[in-house]
């Protein structure tokens, strides 16, 4: 958790303008891979009923229905080590979704479970446990993250995956530093794209390039 009670929302958005400088194009990113090409689901599995391809970008769900449960969009290949870079807007007024890391798919069952990257209200920027120990491993201070987040617009997302630790950062702030302390978790696995059972709602994710370390 970010207890530092003395950092203004100024120093705060300074930061995040500063770390935020790291170019979208690839050029400028050496050894990243772009893991969606804006047009085909190469590379992933998942309900192309519950995703689609929209203007270069994932989207999952709908703003016209309930979404009955959770649905995932998943990479094809596993990865352990890696920085993981991307863009996503929520829209809806309950919209939840996350992006899922070192995870595996539950057989026979719409669900997956592992590390989520997670992102809506109450949860922007939190570690959560996706379908194994059900729970917030470490975030940050709601209050501070509205004035992080782009409400309805494009927010960058890194996530981290080195050994056992795993960080986050929402547009340039880092949200969590987490270091895993049980060994029977497995630190490998697929990275999936969310949207969560609900109320009607849409997540869109866009520019996802990867960095093995």
């Amino acid at each position: 958790m970010l207890k530092d009670k003395g950092l203004t929302v100024a120093v705060i958005l300074s930061l995040m303008v500063l770390a935020g400088c790291t170019g979208l194009s690839g050029t400028k990113e050496p050894g990243f891979v772009t893991l969606f090409d804006g047009k085909t689901f190469a590379g992933w599995e998942g309900s192309q009923e519950a995703f689609r391809i929209e203007d270069g970008a994932v989207v999952g769900g709908t703003l016209h229905e309930r979404i009955a449960n959770n649905e995932f969009l998943c990479t094809l290949a596993s990865y352990d080590d890696f920085e993981l870079r991307l863009q996503f807007k929520l829209l809806g007024e309950q919209a939840n979704a996350g992006v899922q890391i070192r995870s595996q798919r539950v057989p026979d069952h719409y669900e997956v479970s592992g590390y989520q990257a997670d992102m809506g209200q109450k949860y922007w920027g939190c570690l959560y446990d996706e379908s194994r120990r059900n729970k917030i491993l470490a975030g940050p201070d709601q209050a501070t993250m509205a004035e992080v987040i782009r409400a309805g617009d494009w927010n960058d997302y890194v996530i981290r995956c080195e050994g056992k630790r795993i960080q986050l950062w929402v547009n340039g702030f880092q949200t969590v530093d987490y270091t895993e302390p049980d060994d029977t978790i497995p630190q490998t696995g697929i990275i999936g794209l969310q949207i969560h059972g609900g109320p009607p709602s849409e997540a869109w994710y866009r520019n996802i390039r990867l960095r093995e370390l």
